[in-house]
C-alpha cells in the first residue's frame, strides 16, 4: 500500500480488477489540492493520474493488476484544525456540513492551530483577529466573554446545541474546542434562537481512531501557572473504541491587586464504531473557576496603574462550578441517507459578589478624595437538558446535486438566580466609599440586601427544515425554515407572583451563492433571527441583507471573504450602568463592510487580516431619547493582523517561528445616550516558537505588546482600562 498524508489522505490500496473513487466525509465536490511539498504534490499527481492508469491497464493488459480503491479524506471532507489555519468546510450556518467557499454566508473559523499560535487564554482572545468582532469593551471586568458581532452580543452553541449568550454566561475554556466557528449575521434556522448580529459554535475535542498527544507547562505574568495535557488512542486494535483525555489547571493572579485567576478542567471523551456507518461518542467535562470578577474600576479624572485596587478584598469572588454530559451519535444508511443526533446534559452553579467604584464626580473635586461604592453580586444555579435529531438526504440527478436536512430540537432550561445590591448613602444606602488617595478598606458590610430572586423555566421546541440545491457544479441555492415554539414560566420570589408567555416564531433563511471559477464565489443572502425574550415581553427579532464575494486560490491555503450588510434588530434589551438592568431599545440598524484573508502564504508565511466598518444607528418612533445616536460599544471601523514567519533549522538549530499582530479599535460611544467615548487604541501582540527537539518547542506569547493604554470602558460612575501587557511562556511535548 502506499500512503501520502497531509491536509489530508490519500490511501492507494491495491485490489481485485474493479476500481473505484470514494469520497469520505461529507458532501465533497472540490478534490484536495493544497498541498505543502514536493510528496504531497506526487501523490496528487497519482491520484489524478490513476483511473487513466488504471482503464487503459485493464483494456491492455487483463491479466494486470488494478488498483482498487482511492480514499480521500481531506479539504473536501474533514479539517485537520490541528495543522492549519484555513479551514475550507463548516456547519456555522446549518447543521450539514458545507463547503465554505459554496455558503451564501459569511463564516469565520478559528483552528486550535491559530489558537495555540496567538495564545488565546480566553474566548475573547480567540475572536479578537476576526472581522466584525469587537473585543475588550469593559477592560478590568472579567465576568464573562465581552464581544459583540457585527454590534450585538452573539449567541453561542456547543457541537450545534445551544448554549446561551456570551453576557451573564459562563466563560468557556478555549481548550476544550477543536475550532470556534463565527457565522455573521442572522441565522435562526441553523442552530436556533439567536440576535442577528451573529452566533459562535464551539467544537468539542473528541476521541480519534489514532495515538496522539501533547502535555505543556505554562509561566509567566501575574504569577501565571498552567498545566494541561490533550492525548488519546484507540482502546481496541480494530480501532472501534478510541479515548481521549484533556486537561488544564491553573493558578494564577489578575493584573490588580487582591485578585486571582484560578481553574480546574478536565474532559473525558469515549467513541464507538460498532460499524463503518454507525459512531457514538459520549463526553464528559468539569469546569471550575474561582476567580475575581473586577477590579472595582478607577475614580475618573485619575490615572492609576492598572493595578490599583478600590473593591474591598473581603468581597471580591467569581466561581463557576459546572458538569457536562454530552452524547453524539451518527448512523450512515447508505444511499445518501444519513441520521444524526446530539444532546448535552449541564449543571453549573455559580456566585460573584465585588465592590465597585460608582462616582460620577471621581477625582474633579480634589478637596473631596472618597469616591462612592457599590457593593454588588449574585448566585445562581442552572439546568438544562438539549436534545437534536436531523435526518440528512443526499441525492444526485445528472447536473444537480441535493442535500435536504429535516429535524427536530428540544430544550429546556431551569434556573435560579438572586441579586444583592448594596448602595451608597446618596441614594439610599450604607454601602462605605473609598479614599482614593489613601484607600482604606472598610470590610464586608453585615447585610447585602436581595434586589431580585427569580426562578425560571424556558422550555424551546422546534422543527427545521433546510435544502440546499447546486446546479452544474456551479449555483447554489439554500433555504432554511425554522419554528420554535417558547414556553416561558418566570417565578417572583420575593413577590410570590408568577408570570408566563407562549410564543410561536418562525423564522427564514434564502442565500444564493454562484461559482464564477474553481476559486471564487459570489453570494447574496436573506437572514431572520429570533431570540426567546424576558417573561411578558415580545421576542426580540431581527433580519438582515447581505451580498458578498469569496476566493480560495487553488494555489496555496487560503480564504479571501468581503462582504456588504445590513440587519435590523428590533426589541432589544440592554444592561447599562449602576445597576446593569435590562433596559429596551426600540431598533437598532447596522450598515457595514467585512473584509477578512487567512492564508499559507508559502510553506513559512502565514497571514491573517481583517477590516470593518460599520454604521450604527438607533431607531426610535417619534423621536425616543436615543433616537439617532448609536448602539454602546460599536466602534465604526475594526482592523486587525496577524502574521507568522517561520526560519527553517539547520541542523544544528530547530525551527524559529516569529508572528506579530496589532489590532485598531475606532472610538466608540460608552453609552446609547452617546455622552461619553472612547479615543482610537491600536494594541500590539507577538510571539516567538522555537522547535527545541522534533516534538519539543519553547513558546513565547506576548499580548499588548506595548502595554498600551485607553479607557475601554467608562459607565459615568468609574474607568476600566483595557488589559495590559501579559507575556507567557509554554514548553510543550507532542507525540
Amino acid at each position: 500500500m502506499l500512503a501520502c498524508a497531509g491536509s489530508g489522505q490519500r490511501d492507494i490500496e491495491s485490489g481485485d480488477i474493479n476500481m473505484k473513487i470514494e469520497r469520505t466525509g461529507g458532501h465533497a465536490r472540490r478534490a484536495g489540492v493544497r498541498y505543502r511539498n514536493a510528496l504531497l504534490l506526487g501523490c496528487t499527481a497519482l491520484v489524478a493520474l490513476a483511473p487513466a492508469f488504471a482503464y487503459a491497464q485493464e483494456k491492455d493488459d487483463p491479466g494486470a493488476i488494478v488498483l482498487e480503491t482511492i480514499t480521500v479524506d481531506g479539504a473536501a471532507g474533514r479539517d485537520d484544525d490541528a495543522k492549519s489555519i484555513v479551514a475550507t468546510r463548516t456547519t456555522a450556518v446549518g447543521k450539514m456540513p458545507a463547503d465554505i467557499l459554496e455558503t451564501p454566508a459569511t463564516v469565520s473559523v478559528i483552528t486550535s492551530k491559530e489558537i495555540q499560535e496567538r495564545g488565546a487564554e480566553s474566548i475573547e482572545q480567540v475572536v479578537q483577529y476576526t472581522a466584525g468582532v469587537v473585543t475588550d469593551f469593559y477592560g478590568s471586568d472579567d465576568r464573562f466573554d465581552y464581544f459583540k458581532i457585527r454590534g450585538f452580543t452573539p449567541f453561542t452553541y456547543r457541537d450545534g446545541l445551544v448554549v446561551g449568550r456570551t453576557w451573564s454566561g459562563i466563560r468557556e475554556e478555549p481548550y476544550a474546542f477543536e475550532r470556534v466557528e463565527v457565522l455573521k449575521g442572522a441565522n435562526s434556522t441553523g442552530f436556533g434562537v439567536s440576535d442577528p448580529g451573529g452566533s459562535v459554535n464551539y467544537v468539542t475535542k473528541t476521541p480519534r481512531a489514532e495515538r496522539f498527544g501533547e502535555i505543556y507547562g505554562t509561566g509567566g505574568s501575574f504569577k501565571h501557572k498552567e498545566t494541561g495535557f490533550d492525548f488519546g488512542d484507540n482502546i481496541t486494535e480494530d480501532d472501534t473504541l478510541s479515548y481521549r483525555l484533556t486537561g488544564k489547571f491553573q493558578r494564577s493572579d489578575a493584573e490588580y491587586d487582591y485578585s486571582r485567576d484560578d481553574e480546574n478542567f478536565i474532559m473525558g471523551g469515549l467513541t464507538w464504531r460498532p460499524t463503518d456507518a454507525t459512531s457514538l461518542t459520549f463526553v464528559f467535562d468539569h469546569l471550575d473557576k474561582d476567580g475575581t470578577p473586577s477590579s472595582g474600576g478607577h475614580p475618573r479624572y485619575t490615572d492609576f496603574d492598572r493595578d490599583r485596587f478600590f473593591g474591598e478584598p473581603g468581597y471580591n469572588y467569581d466561581t463557576t462550578n459546572r458538569n457536562t454530559y454530552s452524547v453524539m451519535f451518527n448512523h450512515d444508511f447508505g444511499n445518501g441517507l444519513t441520521f444524526n443526533s446530539k444532546a448535552r446534559y449541564s449543571k453549573s452553579d455559580t456566585g460573584f459578589g465585588y465592590a465597585y467604584v460608582y462616582d460620577a464626580l471621581g477625582a474633579r473635586d480634589p478637596s473631596d478624595t472618597t469616591v462612592d461604592r457599590i457593593f454588588f453580586g449574585g448566585d445562581g444555579s442552572n439546568r438544562q437538558f438539549v436534545i437534536d435529531a436531523h435526518f440528512l438526504y443526499e441525492a444526485n440527478f445528472d447536473q444537480v446535486e441535493s442535500r435536504t436536512l429535516v429535524g427536530v430540537d428540544h430544550n429546556r432550561i431551569k434556573s435560579e438566580n438572586n441579586n444583592y445590591a448594596l448602595y451608597p448613602p446618596i441614594w439610599g444606602g450604607t454601602a462605605p466609599g473609598i479614599d482614593w488617595e489613601n484607600p482604606v478598606y472598610s470590610g464586608v458590610p453585615g447585610t447585602i440586601p436581595v434586589t431580585t430572586a427569580r426562578t425560571n423555566d424556558q422550555t424551546t421546541k422546534a422543527l427545521y427544515f433546510q435544502q440546499d440545491t447546486t446546479f452544474f457544479d456551479k449555483l447554489t441555492v439554500s433555504v432554511g425554515l425554522r419554528n420554535d415554539w417558547l414556553d416561558l414560566e418566570e417565578k417572583n420570589r420575593l413577590t410570590g407572583t408568577n408570570a408566563t408567555g407562549d410564543y410561536s416564531e418562525l423564522s427564514k433563511r434564502f442565500g444564493v451563492s454562484y461559482k464564477l471559477t474553481e476559486e471564487v464565489a459570489v453570494y447574496t443572502s436573506y437572514a431572520e433571527s429570533v431570540a426567546p425574550p424576558s417573561t411578558g415581553n415580545e421576542p426580540t427579532s431581527g433580519k438582515q441583507y447581505e451580498v458578498g464575494v469569496k476566493y480560495s486560490p487553488d494555489a496555496f491555503p487560503a480564504l479571501f471573504t468581503a462582504s456588504v450588510y445590513d440587519l435590523t434588530m428590533e426589541n432589544i434589551t440592554t444592561f447599562e450602568a449602576p445597576t446593569y438592568l435590562p433596559a429596551t431599545v426600540e431598533k437598532v440598524r447596522h450598515r457595514g463592510i467585512d473584509l477578512e484573508a487567512k492564508a499559507e502564504i508559502t510553506h513559512n508565511i502565514n497571514l491573517i487580516a481583517a477590516y470593518s466598518y460599520i454604521d450604527s444607528r438607533i431607531v426610535e418612533n417619534g423621536g425616543g431619547e436615543y433616537d439617532g445616536n448609536r448602539f454602546a460599544q460599536v466602534p465604526e471601523h475594526l482592523a486587525s493582523v496577524w502574521g507568522t514567519y517561520t526560519l527553517e533549522g539547520n541542523g544544528q538549530r530547530g525551527d524559529m517561528t516569529f508572528g506579530l499582530g496589532a489590532r485598531y479599535t475606532g472610538s466608540y460611544y460608552f453609552d446609547n445616550a452617546n455622552t461619553r467615548k472612547s479615543k482610537d487604541a491600536v494594541v500590539f501582540d507577538a510571539a516567538f516558537t522555537y522547535k527545541i527537539q522534533e516534538n519539543t518547542t519553547l513558546q513565547i506569547n506576548a499580548s499588548n505588546l506595548f502595554d498600551e493604554k485607553h479607557i475601554a470602558n467608562d459607565d459615568g460612575g468609574a474607568y476600566y482600562y483595557n488589559p495590559g501587557r501579559a507575556i507567557y511562556a509554554t514548553l510543550r511535548q507532542t507525540w
